[in-house]
């Protein structure tokens, strides 16, 4: 059969099959051109592409829309799409010359991989919004920053035993810096040449991606930019829904050194949400609290357009997560202010380390926003509070939230002091003496005090209680034991020299 026959054959098949195409739609030729083969080919992918608002509504009809309903930000969208779905072609054969992983596809010049820049097109304020946003530098803030990368290291690297039993971490490979780390941080995806397949349509050529796939929040993409929509509107429905419930924030979100999801479901609004949820509406844009939900998600707190029931904004929809947080409650190795820029790369503290306080806990005053911008981004998060607590509540609440990270730094400064000591000492190496800060097993026990159960606790009092986790399960209980052990390992090696 030839080639083009083949074509015909799986395009009526694909239309014969697709049981959910939406009632009115008005497909490019070149999508039209698409669907005819992955109708079949992959289904499961045009069945949620079915699905999606992008099948359902011409984007003219969408830029139409005002008010608090709009979603398609972008003012220059090209003419030609106007009149037309968002279907296949509109974001896979987008600004070809800018992506380097651009192929020869039946007559299309199509990129396997949609970065923000072409989502732009029609959303570009969330686009910038975005870039502006910590988790758009995710990757760049791992890979360059010396220190974190060398945590990486200790964590993903393989141990091998070297001269008198000193385990050395050797650096991971790619598949294992893919499959953790950087799963949720972001690969940088590199072309690395083509390669030829036998297909149902006949041998086709396409491109080989280092680092692909990849979905992460801050991905390195092939046109340059960063970053993933898809982290969390999964392709290829793009759903509101599925942004907005907390499973999503879960996948990178889970503990134990950002337990925001377990605290979550173990809190009062995790109760609500996991025993009513289901009669909630997630679609409806803007979302309004006590009528669409009962009680916040991630997404109700942290990024969406939020309006009561008489319409009036509580908080609008931002894509910079940072908007509504004065502070970083995740302990590098202390609470502290969040960051100006994205890129914490540029931070230096006063020993000249990549961190953005001191190991006494003093900030990096000056990569950090001051008191008047945390102020406001305070005020903007206590709003969304206000929708359903009254003043003293939230008062209190974030009363009790600062003298939670107060003793919560405390401690870890005693956990550092006794770190001090034992570097000083030369019981263990230190960067000051050329290691590593993470590499032997009493410093991994005090990174346990900051990257796991400080900041448990910190995130526990944040999300309105988290059941035990504030305590017994990874709290507390556990912070004050692990500096216990640490006096007690010194003490020991003090002993040892007498």
């Amino acid at each position: 059969m030839s080639h083009s026959r083949w074509i015909i054959f799986f395009g009526l098949l694909s239309l014969a099959w697709v049981p959910h195409a939406p009632a009115a739609t008005a497909l490019s030729p070149s999508s039209e051109g698409c669907l005819e083969c992955h109708g079949s080919v992959h289904p499961g992918i045009v069945a949620d592409w079915q699905r999606s608002r992008h099948a359902a509504i011409t984007t003219g009809a969408a830029m139409a829309v005002s008010g608090l309903g709009l979603k398609v930000s972008g003012r220059q969208v090209p003419e030609p799409m106007r009149d037309t779905n968002v279907g296949c072609a509109e974001c896979h054969t987008l600004r070809p010359e800018a992506h380097v992983d651009s192929f020869e596809h039946n007559g299309y010049k199509v990129h396997k991989v949609v970065s923000p820049e072409d989502c732009a097109v029609c959303h570009s304020v969330e686009r910038e919004q975005y870039a502006a946003n910590i988790m758009s530098a995710a990757h760049g803030n791992l890979a360059g920053n010396a220190l974190y990368a060398d945590m990486t290291r200790t964590i993903l690297g393989t141990g091998e035993i070297k001269e008198q039993g000193r385990i050395h971490f050797a650096e991971p490979d790619a598949p294992t810096r893919a499959d953790g780390c950087y799963y949720c941080h972001g690969t940088r995806l590199e072309l690395e040449g083509t390669e030829l397949r036998e297909t149902d349509m006949g041998q086709l050529t396409f491109p080989i991606i280092k680092g692909w796939p990849n979905q992460g929040v801050g991905r390195i993409n092939p046109d340059g930019s960063r970053g993933a929509c898809t982290s969390c509107h999964p392709r290829h429905q793009f759903s509101i829904e599925v942004a907005r419930k907390p499973y999503t924030c879960k996948e990178c979100h889970a503990g134990p050194d950002v337990p925001a999801y377990k605290v979550y479901e173990a809190s009062k609004h995790g109760n609500i949400f996991s025993s009513v949820g289901g009669r909630w509406n997630f679609d409806h844009v803007p979302w309004t609290v006590g009528e669409d939900f009962g009680a916040p998600t991630c997404a109700a707190c942290h990024m969406s357009l939020v309006v009561n029931a008489d319409g009036v904004v509580v908080a609008r929809r931002t894509h910079q997560v940072s908007d509504r947080l004065p502070r970083r409650i995740f302990g590098l190795i202390y609470a502290h202010a969040q960051p100006k820029s994205p890129d914490t790369t540029i931070i230096r503290n006063k020993a000249g380390l990549p961190l953005p306080t001191d190991l006494d806990g003093t900030p990096a005053a000056e990569f950090l926003i001051d008191g008047k911008e945390a102020a406001a981004r305070l005020s903007a998060m206590q709003a969304t509070c206000r929708a359903c607590h009254g003043t003293s509540w939230v008062r209190g609440h974030f009363e009790r939230l600062d003298g939670v990270v107060a003793a919560t730094n405390a401690q870890v400064r005693a956990a550092t002091q006794l770190m001090q000591a034992i570097w000083k000492k030369g019981y263990a190496q230190g960067s000051g003496n050329g290691g590593s800060l993470f590499d032997e097993a009493i410093e991994r026990r005090w990174n346990d005090a900051w990257l796991m159960y400080a900041n448990c606790i910190r995130f526990s009092s944040a999300m309105a209680g988290g059941g035990d986790y504030g305590v017994f399960q990874e709290g507390r209980y556990h912070l004050n034991k692990s500096v216990m052990e640490m006096a007690d390992w010194l003490k020991t090696r003090e002993a040892g020299k007498n």
